[in-house]
């Protein structure tokens, strides 16, 4: 069973990182909200900081954090609390502070957990202190994933990619991207593998940078691979293709990052609450949990609303993340956590706004600007109604092919 009672060693890793959101990203959070696309440097500092901790086993901050559950020693009778446990909860703090920045933290991208989640040893001593950015959307599809249409053709010793990626976080900034490409079109989805290209491979460019509604501090670029060509060995996991396990081994790396984007909703969410029950309180509405919603003042009945939905989603995000560390198939719990977190943030960092009334919608407060960043984390890494179509298809044991 899943003890809901965090271990010292997570809470005070999570504390970390909530002094980190405090200190470093809220007093800089709108500085990079109104200078988009210039490079937070005030992370650089973070990032040292980060990778000490990380030399020393103590912890890590972003994607990079989040693994497969199977490290040397773990008990699989044991309840373990590992690497994604640890990941979710300091993107939760960290998005606390400014999601945008949390995106940016150098050497700490989604795409370090699709190298966790599917390496080979090899390829994890090898990519393990890279900065990896994910590139999967494509202008033909989005939330489709197994509609992709770049290639990746081996030559020789080399791998020559060619294709475009769009909204690609961290596209300009990161040390190598995970390139999700087929290796032979004819067949399907099962073809289609992640591979890590170096940003200073001959033959990968930016197109252009996207401005984007919110996490305005963190870069999103549009990638074009033409002839890009790579080693052999820059492909994730095995290289053979495996018609009946299909698409599962490329999609386990959702599995470690949705419950993460999920945990990053959660931030968001949780900061916007705070800052409700402030003002509120300041305004002389008496929020009450011994007496019922419904006797309770029109804000006061909504916030508790909010702060139960809260704490659905923390909770739902949790057990997925318990869930990837004990080795236990989490695909239908990822879903879940994802879509529930991304209803719950847009919905309470809006909802924030609107009780804040003018207050609320001005730049005064960092609430407008939650509701802006909140948005995109119920759409990337899965929109709302693909999570919700996974679920359907999880729990009534329909194919994709069944149920579309």
């Amino acid at each position: 069973m899943i003890n809901l009672e965090l271990p010292k060693k997570l809470k005070a890793s999570a504390n970390q990182a909530h002094q980190v959101a405090s200190q470093i990203f809220r007093p800089i959070s709108r500085k990079y909200d109104l200078a988009e696309h210039d490079y937070p440097v005030e992370l650089d500092t973070m990032a040292a900081m980060i990778e000490g901790l990380s030399d020393s086993g103590t912890q890590k901050i972003g994607g990079a954090a989040g693994g497969r559950g199977d490290e040397p020693g773990t008990d699989l009778v044991a309840n373990a609390n590992g690497g994604n446990m640890s990941a979710l909860l300091n993107a939760l703090e960290t998005s606390w502070g400014d999601v945008g920045l949390m995106l940016t933290i150098p050497y700490q991208g989604l795409g370090n957990a699709a190298i966790a989640a599917v390496a080979t040893d090899e390829q994890l001593a090898r990519f393990g202190k890279v900065w990896a950015a994910m590139a999967i959307t494509e202008p033909s599809f989005g939330s489709d994933s197994a509609a992709v249409t770049t290639t990746a053709v081996l030559d020789g010793d080399e791998w020559v990619l060619n294709g475009e990626k769009i909204f690609v976080t961290c596209g300009e900034r990161a040390t190598h991207i995970v390139v999700w490409a087929s290796v032979d079109k004819s067949l399907g989805r099962a073809a289609i593998k992640s591979f890590v290209v170096p940003r200073d491979a001959p033959g990968l460019s930016v197109a252009r940078l996207e401005h984007k509604l919110g996490i305005k501090a963190s870069d999103t670029a549009v990638l074009l691979l033409q002839d890009c060509r790579i080693p052999a060995d820059n492909i994730l996991g095995s290289p053979e293709v495996n018609v009946e396990k299909g698409f599962a081994g490329v999609m386990q790396t959702f599995d470690n990052t949705r419950p993460l984007v999920a945990a990053m909703a959660i931030g968001v969410a949780r900061a916007a609450l705070e800052e409700l029950r402030s003002i509120l309180t300041g305004a002389g509405v008496e929020i009450s949990y011994d007496t019922p919603a419904m006797n309770q003042h029109a804000a006061a009945a909504e916030f508790l609303r909010m702060e139960a939905d809260y704490e659905s989603a923390y909770l739902l995000a949790l057990r997925a993340a318990w869930m990837a560390d004990n080795k236990k198939p989490n695909s239908l719990e990822a879903s879940m956590s994802k879509a529930k977190a991304g209803r719950t943030g847009t919905d309470v960092s809006l909802k924030a706004v609107e009780l804040a009334g003018s207050l609320g919608y001005s730049q005064r407060l960092l609430l407008e600007k939650w509701g802006r960043d909140s948005k995109i984390l119920d759409i990337f890494e899965g929109t709302q109604q693909i999570q919700q179509l996974i679920v359907a298809r999880r729990v009534l044991g329909k194919s994709s092919a069944e149920l579309k």
